[in-house]
């Protein structure tokens, strides 16, 4: 045995120091440039909606981590001392303020640099009052929506109307392309790619909806403010707009009332929120229940595998409530 192969020289124990600290200095140039180790954009979302847009714009070249994990409900999130590590090393940011306050707190405090809000993206409306009444352009008397902007309390769900939704898919592929310059052709392409998805989806939504039994649905997380107004429907929360809020004993009465003079069938909630109020007026004015999902998070409880599959399983669960002809 060569004793001596197994002792390095002065000369090959500088070289290995020289290359660890190269591959040192590379690693945190890159966690410095917003990029992980493979060269691609790290990328963070605070939530399902903007992890799509992202994934589906970014392809092939970013490598996108979210603050919210499936199954957690978004909008009470605290963030742990890693994420708040992951967002100030990363090269691009997509979030929705409005929706999470500790994730908004976070990313304004963070030191990245490509930071983009959503809301900005598009433009927010108010769909207030108690319970979240929305009403869609076929109200007696017309129903004009008072427009906001981020911050000042109005409603943040704009992906579930598709039309929004390409909006900010468009704002977010400008956004790739300018934190991203080298690789902006690609995202252009992935965009028009999903554009034309929503779209499609649009026109779903359009057909389906369009002649109905009745034009009114109830639901639990008053989330679909957007949704009704684009497609001609009144949506009537149980709640609000926060899917844990309590609603008052009048409310219950209203919906009650409400529910008997538009023929409405059936109550709905969502997969990460009780259940336990939906049934409760569902068995006192002996209606259904169903899920329709806001979609701000995937499962295995999800009646879809991403955004479109879930909106599509949406699109059934209306058309059968309303009686869809």
């Amino acid at each position: 045995m060569n004793v001596r192969r197994l002792i390095p020289t002065a000369a090959t124990a500088g070289a290995v120091a020289l290359g660890l600290m190269a591959v040192s200095a590379c690693s945190v140039s890159s966690a410095a440039d917003g990029r992980d180790e493979d060269g691609k954009l790290k990328a963070v979302a605070s939530f399902y909606p903007m992890q799509f847009l992202v994934e589906e714009i970014g392809g092939d070249h970013v490598s996108v981590t979210t603050l919210t994990r499936p199954g957690v409900e978004p909008h009470d999130l605290e963030l742990k001392p890693r994420q708040t590590a992951e967002l100030n090393e990363a090269g691009y940011i997509l979030y929705l303020k409005g929706v999470q306050p500790a994730v908004d707190e976070a990313i304004a405090e963070s030191e990245a640099k490509n930071k983009v809000d959503a809301a900005a993206l598009t433009e927010l409306e108010h769909h207030g009052a108690e319970g979240g009444h929305s009403h869609g352009e076929h109200a007696e008397g017309g129903h004009e929506e008072e427009h906001a902007h981020e911050g000042d309390g109005a409603d943040p769900h704009i992906w579930l109307d598709p039309v929004r939704y390409a909006e900010v898919a468009k704002g977010v592929e400008a956004s790739l392309a300018k934190a991203d310059p080298d690789h902006a052709a690609d995202y252009k392409k992935n965009a028009a790619a999903l554009t034309k998805k929503l779209d499609a989806l649009n026109a779903e939504f359009a057909a389906g909806l369009k002649n109905t039994t009745t034009k009114t649905f109830i639901t639990t997380h008053s989330a679909f403010g957007y949704l009704a107004d684009r497609y001609g429907l009144d949506q009537e929360g149980i709640a609000g707009l926060d899917p844990e809020s309590e609603p008052t004993p009048a409310r219950v009465k209203e919906l009650q009332s409400i529910a008997e003079k538009e023929k409405v069938s059936t109550v709905f909630f969502e997969s990460l929120a009780s259940d336990k109020t939906a049934k409760t007026l569902a068995e006192d004015t002996g209606l259904a229940t169903d899920v329709l999902d806001p979609l701000e998070g995937i499962t295995e409880k999800s009646k879809g595998a991403d955004y479109i599959e879930v909106m599509r399983s949406n699109l059934a669960a209306l058309k059968k409530a309303l009686g869809a002809k």
